[in-house]
């Protein structure tokens, strides 16, 4: 079992109770404002995306992690690794992302947990490389990238949503670890 340990984190696979506080996350419309085209999503929509999660861990060897805080146990949302399978014109490419509940915004948290999954990209999967894609204007999504030592690369469009993004990468073999 892939687990990290940051100083105020746990990053780790996804348990079944794990379920009923991402749905909360997800169904906060504030959270989901930058994802997909905004919509929130319920339970059941959640447990769909959960599993979709496991099975990109176990297909191929990285995920998103739950990010769980060392002091509470509680779930804080997600950071990790995926294949940007939306995003066609960025393959093969390996996207970090990150969700956490608005009571976990401000805090350090997406920041520390992200930097943690580069570590976890570069010394432990071998990637030389990593995107994050952000919707300009994002700043807290932007502020993280920039943190983490991402540059901006090719401006693009969602090829479903039509709406602007941002490519953002990162040259794993430059990265601060």
């Amino acid at each position: 079992m892939t687990e990290i340990h940051t100083p105020r984190l746990t990053l780790r696979r996804w348990h079944d109770d794990d379920l009923a506080p991402m749905a909360e996350i997800n169904a906060d419309p504030r959270v989901m404002h930058w994802i997909g085209d905004g919509s929130v999503l319920d339970l059941h929509r959640t447990e769909e995306a959960l599993g979709g999660w496991e099975e990109e861990w176990d297909e191929e060897g990285f995920g998103l992690f739950a990010v769980e805080l060392l002091a509470s146990g509680e779930l804080a949302g997600f950071t990790g690794l995926s294949v940007p399978e939306y995003l066609p014109e960025t393959l093969p490419a390996v996207e970090i992302s990150w969700r956490l509940g608005q009571s976990f915004w401000g805090q350090g948290y997406a920041s520390e947990a992200a930097h943690a999954a580069l570590e976890f990209a570069l010394q432990d999967r071998g990637l030389d490389r990593v995107v994050s894609i952000i919707r300009p204007g994002d700043e807290a999504s932007e502020n993280i990238a920039h943190k983490l030592g991402m540059v901006p690369g090719h401006a693009t469009t969602h090829p479903v949503h039509g709406y602007p993004l941002q490519v953002y990468t990162i040259d794993l073999t430059e990265f601060d670890a």
